[in-house]
């Protein structure tokens, strides 16, 4: 047995834990459980790294003019429509991104616009999340 999992363990770039390793002795009719098969790795020394690849998401080496930061780091506000602040979240899906764009009210901390896209193009963002937004609430000036 402990041959058959340092085998699989090998033989799949050392990437495999314990989860897939049974699955893999499963199919071949050799029923343990998980944590077995996790307690027999750890007695070989056998541990899955998985490694993350870095992806760089911001370019920050270019001539374009940067806002500037009206907030200031004051997220403290009692004035609906006063501050509004706003993300984009990275989605997997299938085999390509999808861009989550959410505005929040620091006020009462309310979602109050959003746009879900497959491009990360300004009209396709945060222009159609601002756009949500304005139509669910009205924006104050300081």
């Amino acid at each position: 047995m402990n041959n058959r999992i340092t085998s699989i363990f090998y033989e799949n770039k050392e990437i495999y834990g314990s989860t897939r390793i049974q699955k893999i002795l499963a199919k071949e009719e050799l029923n343990y459980s998980v944590s077995y098969i996790g307690r027999l790795m750890n007695l070989l020394g056998l541990k899955s790294i998985l490694k993350k690849k870095f992806v760089i998401t911001t370019d920050s080496d270019h001539t374009n003019p940067i806002a500037e930061n009206i907030l200031n780091r004051e997220f403290d506000c009692e004035e609906i429509g006063k501050k509004w602040v706003s993300d984009i979240t990275y989605i997997p899906v299938a085999n390509h991104w999808n861009y989550l764009t959410t505005i929040i009210d620091l006020a009462d901390r309310k979602l109050v616009g959003w746009s879900l896209s497959k491009d990360m193009t300004t009209e396709n963002t945060v222009y159609k999340a601002w756009l949500n937004a304005r139509n669910n609430r009205e924006v104050k000036r300081a």
